[in-house]
């Protein structure tokens, strides 16, 4: 699968894209339930709430740790991802970042403030934004339930610099109050990404993006894969964050079966303790 001229053009205009219904019910089936899986695990990957739910679940592409999954290390290959990530990217060789998935659990599930990513991966070392991530809906999503929410043509003001909020339980670096007022007055209105379950988007790592509270009565799970030009790997040191969160790993991701999820079988279970989603 390729982005249309148009298509991309749109996305170098606005910095995102919208795919409507692009993977069918019966993958969501797959994916949802390996999300309900691995949201039972305790790993440092597993980052829980305050009250204890699952904000995020990080590593789930690789074939080994605690959070693995062959499911989800099948959706990033599948040519439906690859094909629009690296016309974004503007190199074939691209390889996964991190990737995590954010549950927000119904009426606990917590905001994500205001922030660019490459606010924190320049840190990582990253030269160029030369980044991206590729967002999943596994279920439908909505403004009541905490949708995510873009600044269309954001990621043509370059990088922010961000302040490191520490108000949630995933701390990370936020763009601060006065710098969001400021654009979001001389901006397009937010956009929010809100459709079926299956339904996806790219967006450039200079957007600003956010997240409200899940007000709703069900869970909201989002899986973010956000993607690196090869030659843009960051020099690993002592001081570099953990793998989970900047991957190690920086081979060239290749495009495998568009049908592999759905014949991706299951992992052996590595629940150690249950956990409330």
């Amino acid at each position: 699968m390729r982005m249309t001229e148009s298509q991309l053009a749109q996305y170098r205009r606005d910095g995102y894209l919208i795919f409507p219904s692009l993977f069918s019910a019966a993958e969501i089936g797959v994916l949802r339930a390996e999300t309900a899986r691995l949201s039972a695990i305790e790993a440092e990957t597993v980052i829980r709430e305050r009250t204890g739910g699952v904000r995020s679940i990080f590593r789930v592409h690789e074939a080994d740790g605690a959070t693995r999954s062959a499911a989800f290390r099948a959706l990033v290959r599948t040519p439906r991802v690859l094909g629009p990530t690296r016309q974004a990217l503007g190199t074939e060789d691209v390889y996964i970042y991190h990737t995590k998935i954010n549950t927000k659990p119904a009426i606990e599930g917590t905001v994500w403030m205001w922030h660019q990513d490459y606010g924190s991966w320049q840190r990582d070392g990253c030269a160029r934004p030369d980044m991206g991530t590729f967002a999943v809906m596994m279920n439908d999503s909505t403004e009541m339930n905490g949708a995510l929410y873009v600044v269309p043509g954001s990621h043509k003001r370059g990088r922010i610099e961000p302040y490191y909020d520490e108000n949630t339980s995933y701390k990370f670096w936020a763009v601060a109050k006065r710098d969001m007022i400021e654009v979001l007055r001389s901006s397009p209105p937010p956009v929010p990404i809100v459709g079926p379950a299956g339904t996806c988007v790219v967006f450039h790592c200079n957007l600003l993006h956010a997240s409200g509270h899940n007000l709703s009565a069900e869970d909201r799970w989002h899986l973010y894969i956000s993607f690196n030009a090869c030659a843009n790997a960051p020099k690993f040191t002592a001081q570099s964050r953990p793998d989970w969160v900047v991957s190690r790993n920086t081979a060239p991701l290749p495009i495998e079966a568009d049908d592999a999820i759905l014949n991706s079988g299951t992992e052996p279970e590595l629940i150690r303790a249950p956990s409330p989603i």
